[in-house]
């Protein structure tokens, strides 16, 4: 890269901090006043405005309102948890005010996010329109983790979807969406169908996450059904959804026509042996680019979790094979580990330390339990989706750790009550340690990785330099240890297409002391080992040698 090129990149990054055409006010947890309100306004060619960590009232939504109303250039709306504090009734005009605003300027959005705002259905209607309008044609990324939409909700958000596909087809630009995010929202199966339907329309997903939705296998058939007609689909996370062996199957038929799936979620999902064995024949048969693939605390068997393990065996790709908590007994795991060692594949396979056992002879019961199951699901009706929406306690529902229909006693398959609590990685990134980090087992970079998002390059330099804080050049054990937690959590990073490696770069070094940020981020303490992590992962395939370039100009000085 030319040294001119590196002085332009270093200029941009020392101004803001952020990417071109970005304001941000993530995180200040303030009450959104007139001066923020005229930077707003005064922003020459603003695409994109962050209001994390905020609360915004009807008031101040409808005074940004009015300061998006000129924005034509706008395209990323990152407003999750910005409604801290905020009545439930509140919100759902505060978003129709900024929706109208950003149709009234002629915006194109690619990216809108809502996620950690507990708004229920009634939010998923201050969104309606903007949805359906033409600002919402060009939309790439939709995320609503944790808003509490419930049955209704995803109904709502399913038919806005689709209206807003046959709109932008009459124009001949149809809806592309590529990532969507919905986990923690309480579908069930008939939220989950509905949608499912729209994925089927718009067929172009990279992505969908939808975790944690109480979702049974009609609406996991409902979805393996989508999926197919999503060619692109990489990313595919239904964790803590309960398939049985039917859902597992339907979904392991749905696979068969997903050549460029990467990432594999269904831990926490029952797929039941006959679930496990119908997916690892799809495995063994193509799936020719696989990352990652998690069946974890799926009721599994030795017999099932050995065909799982020898379909792995000429995926080259593969990283991460992850078969805990399953039922394999103690000869099981040994059988398992061998087969992967035997295949060189062994530090491939994630951690069996929390193995259920071998199971009883329950045949019987587990078809009386698939039986129950339907029966449950046959009493879904009105009066339960009446229920979801006149929920009105939106703090209570955001912080809800098992956002669970206890109705269905099916659900309570999802996670093994025996399984005990995993490794506190929150902890660690909290108060990092040498001992810590040790102590979150084999699995620690997965675990890592897991509970950062990496879509936040904020938040994915923060938690880089808190893993490379405890590097210790005399200790391999720790070393290996921290080198091993920040390529895996980098790799993932610069994996996702929404990642922003400048960004990246930027947060870095305002975290590191070398540019000013307009947040006002203060700096860490720099140890070496914020350095010798830095001088690893720089030599590493997955990082840009263009970004590369930008952290040698800055550190040379």
């Amino acid at each position: 890269m030319a040294t001119d090129d590196v002085a332009q990149l270093a200029d941009s990054l020392a101004k803001a901090g952020v990417e071109e055409g970005e304001l941000s006010y993530k995180g200040q947890g303030q009450k959104l006043d007139d001066e923020i309100v005229k930077e707003i306004q005064d922003f020459e060619g603003l695409q994109a405005l962050r209001l994390e960590g905020n609360t915004v009232g009807v008031e101040a939504a409808q005074a940004i309102a009015k300061a998006l109303e000129n924005k034509s250039t706008f395209k990323q709306c990152y407003w999750s948890d910005m409604f801290t504090g905020r009545l439930r009734s509140e919100i759902p005009p505060a978003l129709n005010s900024l929706g109208d605003a950003l149709m009234l300027a002629g915006a194109r959005l690619t990216v809108l996010d809502l996620s950690d705002n507990a708004f229920g259905p009634d939010g998923v209607k201050g969104i309606e329109k903007l949805l359906k309008s033409s600002t919402c044609h060009t939309l790439q990324e939709l995320r609503l983790n944790n808003c509490g939409m419930g049955i209704g909700g995803g109904k709502i958000l399913a038919a806005s979807l689709t209206q807003c596909h046959k709109n932008s087809s009459a124009e001949n630009c149809p809806l592309s969406l590529k990532v969507f995010v919905a986990g923690r929202n309480r579908l069930e199966n008939d939220g989950a169908i509905a949608l499912a339907q729209a994925f089927q329309l718009m067929g172009s997903l990279e992505e969908i996450h939808m975790p944690q939705n109480g979702i049974n296998h009609p609406g996991v058939t409902a979805l393996a059904t989508a999926v197919q007609h999503n060619p692109n689909l990489r990313i595919l996370n239904l964790n803590d959804n309960t398939f049985t062996d039917k859902g597992g199957i339907a979904m392991a038929q749905a696979l068969k026509h997903l050549s460029n799936i990467q990432v594999i979620n269904f831990g926490d999902c029952l797929v039941r042996p006959a679930g496990a064995i119908a997916i690892a024949e799809t495995v063994s048969e193509g799936l020719p680019i696989l990352k990652e693939l998690n069946l974890s605390f799926c009721e599994i068997t030795e017999e099932a979790a050995l065909k799982v393990a020898q379909a792995v065996k000429h995926k080259d790709t593969l990283e991460k094979l992850d078969l805990n908590g399953n039922c394999l007994g103690e000869d099981g795991c040994k059988a398992v580990q061998d087969a992967m060692e035997e295949m060189n594949m062994g530090q491939r396979l994630g951690s069996l330390s929390d193995d259920e056992g071998e199971p009883e002879d329950d045949d019987e019961d587990e078809d009386d339990d698939e039986e129950d199951e339907e029966e449950d699901e046959e009493d879904v009706d009105e009066e339960e989706i009446e229920e979801e929406e006149e929920d009105d306690d939106g703090e209570e529902e955001e912080e809800e750790e098992e956002p669970k229909v206890s109705s269905n006693p099916s659900f309570t398959f999802s996670t093994p009550s025996s399984a005990p609590k995993p490794p506190d990685v929150s902890s660690f990134l909290s108060f990092p340690s040498p001992d810590k980090l040790l102590k979150l087992g084999d699995r620690r970079a997965y675990l890592i990785e897991q509970r950062v998002d990496v879509t936040d390059a904020m938040k994915t330099a923060e938690a880089f330099l808190k893993i490379s804080s405890v590097y210790k050049d005399d200790n391999k054990e720790v070393k290996d240890a921290v080198l091993e937690s920040v390529d895996a959590l980098l790799k993932k990073a610069y994996s996702s297409p929404s990642f922003q490696g400048f960004s990246f770069v930027s947060s870095l070094l305002i975290l590191l002391g070398l540019i000013k940020s307009e947040d006002k981020v203060k700096p860490v303490l720099v140890v070496p080992g914020h350095l010798q992590a830095l001088e690893h992962v720089v030599q590493q395939d997955y990082f840009p040698k263009e970004n590369v370039a930008v952290l040698e100009a800055f550190m040379s000085r």
